[in-house]
């Protein structure tokens, strides 16, 4: 059997393969190419590489514009790419974001538009309502990523502070046709948090996202306060005639990935498990319960025979404690190597998808039953360094840290448990 290391990498690797655009985009888009004049627009750490996949497929007149994360781009002859910041937005997303307004407000019947959405197009289309500024936006953006609030909560209050999240980029291009493809990285894959849901109608309202800033107490700016108190911050609903010509389209999601994962492990000999696409909850907390689960298998051949692989995805949260590097992925990592303490064995693999995994250009990192054993070699505390919220610098310190430049897709965090 090869290396334990190696196949975990060769098994995020199939799972990141899965879900290129080049693969999934074209299968997805209209048999004909549609007659009129043709818009793309588009935003999230996927995006470039799907108008990329556009382009490749469609002959003639295109235009438009998609915002993507710096780093992220891909060259495109038709289709103008921008870049901005994630996960804090910058002025140069604003602009991007008003520009696509724009280019999509002043459409006809017969015009068609073509919206290409994946993770991280909340961050990347900073477009405030009026009486808000880019650094209320901003203060919003730092309170949530340190409040420990899901995924669905972040962006049902995002939509709700936004000019252009909630459905409001889709009644803008009313009369055309809309069509949106969407790459998933949100557990269950709901359209109207994958970005925020500029496309597509949103059932919550401004008094869930009221709850959700009383729920975890989030310190936001007056403004911001005032704007979700008005009639202005409510977004755009189901019915609205606004948006009976869209269509909204899951071309990739975190579920295809691990399948993808799952049909490499098999053909290495290695019986996968898939335990769930949407786990969600507090990272250490989930590393606590998969390193119970991992144990069992590895001690007692129950609920799974060995040898197995425990593959997962879904979006933790980390809850803010202490100043040190981190992100959900090493977070959970960190938390089943100590859960685990060394149980023979058993190995482990966690990244997000995208290649970045917290505000760390790193996508994770493995552990191994001598982690914890090299790391008190080093005089390193896996307890301590979890207090402190720093497992980036835990890993790094190893030299385990798992590095794959932008992936220029985004299917969610990638959890893999080998148990041999």
């Amino acid at each position: 059997m090869e290396d334990a290391r190696i196949l975990l990498r060769r098994l995020f690797d199939a799972a990141i393969a899965s879900a290129q655009p080049s693969i999934c985009v074209p299968k997805f888009l209209p048999e004909r190419r549609p007659a009129g004049r043709i818009v793309v627009i588009g935003a999230g750490k996927a995006s470039a590489a799907m108008a990329r996949a556009v382009e490749d497929h469609w002959q003639g007149p295109l235009e438009g514009l998609v915002i993507t994360r710096y780093g992220y781009g891909v060259p495109c002859d038709r289709i103008e790419i921008a870049e901005a910041a994630h996960p804090v937005p910058d002025a140069a997303g604003l602009s991007a974001a008003k520009r696509m307004m724009d280019l999509v407000s002043s459409l006809g019947e017969d015009d068609f538009v073509l919206c290409l959405i994946s993770g991280g197009g909340s961050a990347l289309m900073p477009l405030p309502p009026a009486g808000i500024s880019l650094e209320d936006k901003k203060a919003v953006n730092a309170a949530l990523l340190r409040s420990g609030v899901t995924i669905a909560e972040m962006n049902c209050l995002r939509r709700h502070i936004s000019a252009i999240k909630g459905g409001r980029l889709a009644a803008a291009c009313h009369p055309a046709k809309l069509l949106t493809l969407m790459i998933s990285d949100v557990p269950g894959d709901d359209p109207t948090a994958i970005a925020s849901g500029p496309t597509v109608a949103d059932p919550t309202t401004s008094r869930n996202a009221i709850e959700i800033v009383e729920r975890y107490r989030l310190a936001l700016p007056l403004a911001v306060m005032d704007l979700l108190r008005s009639p202005q911050s409510e977004s755009i609903k189901p019915g609205d005639e606004r948006l009976a010509a869209t269509e909204a389209r899951i071309i990739a999601a975190p579920q295809l990935a691990l399948e993808a994962a799952a049909e490499l492990a098999r053909t290495a000999g290695i019986v996968p498990y898939i335990l769930g696409d949407a786990i969600q909850g507090e990272a250490r907390e989930v590393g606590t319960v998969m390193a119970g689960i991992a144990s069992q298998v590895a001690r007692r051949n129950e609920p799974f025979k060995k040898p197995c692989v425990l593959l997962s995805g879904g979006e933790t949260t980390v809850t803010l404690r202490g100043d040190g590097s981190g992100g959900r992925n090493v977070e959970f990592l960190l938390s089943l190597a100590i859960g685990l303490d060394g149980s023979p064995g058993v190995f482990a693999l966690a990244g997000d998808t995208d290649g970045v995994d917290g505000g760390e250009e790193v996508a994770g990192a493995v552990i191994a039953p001598d982690t914890l054993a090299r790391a008190g070699a080093r005089g390193l505390s896996a307890k301590a360094e979890l207090a402190n919220n720093n497992s980036h610098g835990f890993f790094k310190a190893l030299g385990d840290q798992v590095v794959t430049g932008p992936t220029r897709t985004n299917v969610n965090d990638f959890r893999a448990v080998l148990v041999l």
